[in-house]
């Protein structure tokens, strides 16, 4: 079955980085586009990025444009999630995802806290 699972968050101060990672199985993984997103106490969970299968296309929501950076190796079934100059509105439960058709597949999430 499909498995998803996020490491990587933690407690940072604003301007500083983290990278997540999410170990996917299950699924033939270099088939599929993946997606990060996130979801802040309170709010809606949102798109953060995604990367095409072969990773010749990604995008990403215009709050973190030229501060996130999502990359892929499918040698080792990863996903990655590079994030710089981080602010307090960052903070949020970061999630991995899948689509495979009308489904979608959900990490168990990894929090990062920004602040001071």
């Amino acid at each position: 079955q499909v498995q998803l699972v996020e490491s990587g968050g933690g407690l940072v101060q604003p301007g500083g980085s983290l990278r997540l990672s999410c170990a996917a199985s299950g699924f033939t993984f270099s088939y599929n586009t993946m997606n990060w997103y996130r979801q802040a106490p309170g709010k809606e969970r949102e798109v953060v990025a995604l990367i095409t299968r072969d990773g010749g296309w990604t995008n990403y929501a215009d709050s973190v444009k030229g501060r996130f950076t999502i990359s892929r190796d499918n040698a080792v079934n990863m996903v990655y999630l590079q994030m710089n100059s981080l602010k307090p509105e960052d903070t949020a439960v970061y999630y991995c995802n899948l689509k495979l058709g009308y489904q979608d597949y959900w990490g168990q999430g990894t929090q990062v806290t920004v602040s001071s």
